[in-house]
């Protein structure tokens, strides 16, 4: 169940917060963020989904897909700047407690998970979209946010090998409706390198 993966994963990247020394958390961490901020990010995949949980579901679906909604979401107009600064003010407001204000968060929003029907739809924005499918890219933002910080840190994350192949599997299919199947085929098959700027976004 999709549910059940999700809350698994982020429980793994809550794992990894509580591991986080308190020198740690003005170090680089990726890009213009410093591990704080990352680690704040991060979190929203948990705590904007409690915010859409209590919202009234939408009557009809304008995105089918996990794949379909990074397609929309970034699809060139993107504001970088107000992402990175909505990291740095979630970083911030998880204050010195943040492994329990993350816990708080995923427990409510586990209990909230529990009692959605099958069907439900989830409201993003003008974005409407099955809710098992927006669990997928909460999921995806999990694991590939868990590894950075995994990296910068050096602290190891143990990310459920099933969460790591549906990360794998989603970033594949938005590669391919992009259009760069083949590139990737070939990389992945030790045909070719992938050219230095490839990126699903």
């Amino acid at each position: 169940m999709q549910a059940d993966s999700f809350g698994d994963t982020a429980n793994a990247f809550l794992d990894l917060v509580r591991r986080i020394e308190p020198d740690q958390w003005d170090l680089p961490g990726l890009g213009e963020w410093s591990v704080r901020d990352l680690v704040g990010h991060t979190s929203r995949a948990i705590s904007t989904l409690e915010l859409y949980l209590t919202d009234d579901a939408p009557a009809t679906v304008t995105v089918p897909s996990a794949e379909q909604y990074y397609l929309r979401v970034f699809d060139g107009h993107t504001d970088n700047a107000a992402v990175a600064a909505r990291g740095r003010a979630a970083g911030w407001e998880l204050g010195d407690a943040a492994a329990a204000r993350i816990a708080e968060s995923l427990s409510r929003v586990r209990t909230l998970l529990a009692e959605q029907p099958a069907d439900r739809t989830v409201a993003i924005g003008s974005l409407a979209i099955p809710l098992a499918e927006y669990l997928r890219t909460r999921e995806f933002e999990l694991v590939v946010h868990g590894l950075d910080l995994a990296h910068c840190t050096g602290i190891p994350i143990a990310i459920p090998p099933a969460a790591l192949t549906g990360a794998t599997v989603l970033a594949a299919g938005v590669a391919a409706q992009r259009g760069r199947a083949e590139e990737l085929l070939f990389a992945l098959t030790g045909r070719d390198a992938l050219p230095d700027d490839f990126t699903i976004f």
